[in-house]
């Protein structure tokens, strides 16, 4: 199929490479032209794993191409909307940058044939209907503007486009979004158009199927299954889906940490009980880990919008506001243990470990490390700070925080007071804390990630602090 993605960003990129991997004719459109500079040249605009060799094998196979010029639209059979939707400060969704795309797209569609109009932006429930309002009024406007330099037939030719507008919401994990695409746990389709369902259902037919040669870089499925379920539901419901999975991921997070603190004051591990209870198929051990809290693009936003959609209802969602503020404050706890060893922070040297909001991306969005590191310095605190891939998307995010990046674990740990561990990158799960001990001022390490052994920190010298041990 001719596919159009607009939105050449995480979400979109990803979609785009995978779906011109598995056959199809894929052109990805964006209006920023440095990000189209770095894309035409065969590189990513930001660091996933695999994204450019995706772009590489794209480029190889002629079916990936990069353009700004919505032309694209008119002869294509899909079109992935799959922009931006950032917080508002209400909790709301900013959906102007759906509404641009979505009107452009109406400009540009094609007469007397369906095309599809898929959601994959994560948007609030209902904008389905939206969009396609919006489209309708692109089309209406591309047929007025029409007029004067066209005959009647013209005309009525635009009014007769086709076109549906599907929801289909992505279930990425930054770090492992190639990954996921080629392997994902279930694809969700909202329509009721039969048509539409079956024009997805091809669309998606290598993936569904599992029928496709793996890329040679990815590594196999983790777990043998066959088909990939296939849901086809209505949009509402599919626009849920999506939103109501985030939220339940960040409410487990925040009831682990929850559990954490009733661990500490008990003399409990959270570590021993988490691995226990995930043991429990009912449960399940995944998002049980203690720590920071979670951050990024998609967890407090999508909390956010759904407390905010509950509320236009006359609806109190006490738990989702609750996993909020949980998160919110566990990202002092890390403050409060430098407090009870140091004391005084005024004129203390603390090293970060870690500022992407998780490990293989470089995405800063909030990280829980920047808004740790903004309150040391308010405190009084230096900074010193070390990403293996994010340094430079932190200064880009802050740059009014004054912080010392560093090169290297080792250039951290020299003459620092503490050493925190905020991102859990393998690189940090095995540091030679023999030789760090030999580098700080004072031996104290903060494991906001419990990925050290605090036997073998102890033994090394350091004083240890973990989260719920």
């Amino acid at each position: 199929m001719k596919v159009v993605v607009v939105g050449a960003g995480y979400v979109g990129l990803v979609t785009g490479t995978v779906l011109a991997y598995i056959g199809h004719s894929v052109t990805c459109l964006d209006s920023d032209q440095a990000k189209l500079d770095v894309l035409m040249s065969g590189r990513a605009p930001i660091f996933e794993p695999g994204l450019d060799e995706m772009i590489r094998i794209g480029f190889e196979t002629k079916r990936l191409s990069f353009s700004h010029d919505y032309d694209a639209v008119e002869y294509s059979d899909v079109v992935f909307i799959t922009v931006g939707t950032p917080p508002l400060e209400t909790g709301g969704v900013d959906l102007s940058y759906v509404k641009n795309a979505a009107t452009e797209i109406g400009k540009h569609l094609d007469s007397g044939r369906l095309q599809i109009i898929v959601n994959k932006s994560t948007v609030p429930v209902g904008c389905g209907n939206w969009v396609e309002m919006l489209v309708s009024q692109g089309r209406e406007s591309a047929a007025d503007n029409s007029k004067p330099h066209a005959s009647g037939s013209s005309s009525a030719g635009a009014s007769e486009r086709t076109c549906v507008v599907v929801s289909n919401p992505e279930f990425l994990r930054e770090g492992s979004a190639v990954y996921d695409s080629f392997f994902p746990e279930r694809i969700v389709i909202g329509t009721s158009d039969r048509q539409a369902q079956n024009i997805m259902r091809e669309l998606y037919t290598p993936i569904l199927e599992q029928n496709f040669t793996r890329p040679s870089f990815l590594e196999p499925c983790r777990d043998k299954r066959g088909a990939i379920p296939l849901v086809i539901t209505d949009p509402a419901s599919s626009e849920m889906i999506k939103y109501t999975a985030n939220a339940f991921l960040a409410t487990k997070i925040s009831f682990a940490n929850e559990i954490a603190a009733i661990c500490e004051s008990v003399g409990a591990d959270i570590t021993e009980v988490s691995r226990a209870v995930g043991l429990d198929h009912r449960i399940g051990k995944e998002f049980l880990n203690a720590g920071v809290g979670w951050g990024g693009s998609c967890f407090g936003k999508d909390l956010s919008a759904l407390i905010a959609i509950a509320e236009e209802y006359g609806l109190t969602p006490n738990i989702l506001s609750a996993a909020k503020q949980v998160n919110s404050a566990q990202r002092w706890v890390v403050i409060k243990k430098l407090q009870t060893t140091l004391k005084i922070m005024k004129g203390r040297v603390i090293g970060l470990l870690g500022l992407s909001f998780k490990p293989n991306t470089d995405d800063v969005r909030d990280s829980p490390s920047l808004d740790i590191a903004e309150q040391l310095i308010k405190l009084g605190a230096a900074v010193k700070a070390y990403d293996p891939v994010a340094n430079a998307s932190a200064r880009i995010a802050r740059p009014d925080l004054d912080v010392s990046y560093c090169d290297s674990v080792e250039e951290v740990a020299t003459d620092s007071n503490a050493l925190v561990i905020v991102t859990e990158w393998d690189e940090f799960r095995s540091l030679r804390l023999s030789s760090l001990r030999n580098l700080v001022r004072t031996p104290v390490i903060v494991d906001a990630r419990n990925i050290i052994n605090p036997t073998v920190a102890r033994w090394a010298g350091f004083e240890y602090f973990g989260i719920g041990r």
